[in-house]
């Protein structure tokens, strides 16, 4: 009987055999892909989804351009925010009428922070990662001084070096936020086993889904978490500035206090009281008006999210994120290429992270090659690998260039070395 080769011996062509037998390819065709480009950085943003232009278009010129202001009422706009929450929630474990989309992630952040400390009056300590992204803990400082009675909370920091999140959980710690997917190793958190540890202390848990959602199985009501937020421009492919949302369990509906109280979350927005009065539900955490042709082109893409197996869709990230760690491996080794992300797939995103001499001048020159992903200071090359369009060929292709790069040199040209605002 013969075996199955390992992952780093197969061949390009086995790797098209794969994608002719893998059950998330078609959906590949559902998604405009340049020619000639490998793209990997669906991590950091989606690609387009075909049908995205038409439904946009459909909205400004039917919805907007011909109903007007009756569209409020006539299309659902008014009720968006809810609505298309409804539809993300199956992708993160959550039930109807838990999810709202907001606005930045970085706002919808400091809306569910400052309503988890909320919870816990009188506990002073907001606990959260080194290496969560840098907007996580500039919001975090916004919280820790808005909340802070004569002197700003105390925050505190875990580490994968030390402290970590048993070294810091004591009774005046308030809330725990923190990133399931890294953004930048793309090691992921056991979400079940730490909201156990943080609920334990008596602290509320709010975890960060913005590399998780669309990527890798997300359980929050399982996992008996408080509040979440995410963001839906990456996996999700809803466009560049498209909203984020915000996730609150039902049982802390009702004594949830957001940062920002807007007339949309009001109980009774257009009685026009002066007075603020909390709507029921998920909806007190809405602000103002929601950015309708942003959420036109999200509601293209969860169209194609409403159809997706997720379990499927895992099975895939890690072939294909297995696939291209093998492949460093076996065909890298001799320029010391090192894989940082976690090689246990429980602990793994769906991103790879490689540190490399020169990785800023070699991510560069990738892109030059049409093999697109993106670069972290201070060392780090990340690619992203979103199932729903990524092949194993492209894996292949990837590979073949990121060596070719290496051997040849190419990398050590001045051009390559020159940095862009957005890296």
């Amino acid at each position: 009987m013969s075996t199955a080769p390992t992952l780093h011996t197969i061949d390009r062509e086995t790797c098209a055999a794969l994608d002719a037998a893998d059950p998330v390819a078609p959906y590949r065709d559902r998604f405009f892909l340049p020619e000639g480009v490998v793209y990997l950085d669906g991590n950091s943003l989606g690609a387009l989804p075909r049908a995205t232009p038409a439904h946009v278009q459909r909205v400004m010129v039917d919805e907007w351009g011909t109903g007007l202001i009756r569209s409020w009422n006539d299309a659902g706009w008014f009720a968006k925010p809810v609505t298309l929450g409804d539809r993300i929630a199956p992708l993160i474990g959550a039930a109807p009428g838990e999810v709202v989309l907001g606005d930045s992630t970085s706002a919808s952040l400091f809306q569910a922070t400052v309503a988890a400390a909320r919870l816990r009056p009188g506990r002073r300590v907001i606990v959260s990662e080194r290496s969560s992204f840098p907007t996580d803990l500039y919001v975090l400082e916004s919280v820790q001084t808005l909340l802070g009675t004569g002197a700003p909370l105390e925050r505190r920091l875990i580490h994968d070096d030390g402290p970590t999140i048993d070294d810091v959980l004591d009774d005046e710690v308030a809330v725990v936020v923190l990133t399931h997917v890294d953004y930048r190793t793309g090691r992921m958190h056991d979400m079940a086993e730490v909201t156990r540890r943080v609920q334990a202390a008596g602290a509320i848990m709010v975890w960060d889904l913005c590399h998780s959602v669309g990527a890798v199985p997300v359980d929050l009501n399982g996992v008996g978490a408080d509040l979440a937020v995410g963001c839906t421009y990456k996996y999700l492919n809803g466009g560049p500035g498209s909203p984020s949302f915000i996730w609150a369990a039902e049982r802390h509906h009702a004594a949830s206090r957001p940062a920002l109280t807007g007339w949309h979350g009001h109980a009774k927005p257009f009685d026009f009281d002066i007075d603020y009065a909390p709507a029921d539900g998920i909806g007190r955490f809405r602000v103002g008006t929601p950015q309708l042709l942003s959420m036109a082109a999200l509601e293209a893409s969860l169209e194609i999210w409403s159809e997706v197996d997720l379990a499927e869709l895992r099975e895939k990230s890690l072939r294909l994120t297995e696939l291209f760690i093998s492949l460093v491996d076996a065909r890298l080794s001799r320029w010391n290429v090192e894989v940082v992300t976690p090689r246990q797939s429980a602990q793994r995103g769906s991103q790879v992270a490689l540190r490399v001499e020169g990785g800023y001048a070699v991510m560069q020159a990738l892109i030059e090659r049409g093999v697109i992903g993106d670069f972290r200071s201070p060392d780090l090359m990340r690619f992203g690998f979103a199932p729903l369009y990524v092949s194993h060929v492209d894996v292949w292709d990837a590979v073949a260039a990121l060596e070719d790069i290496l051997e040849t040199g190419v990398w050590r040209d001045a051009r390559f070395a020159s940095r862009g605002a957005v890296t």
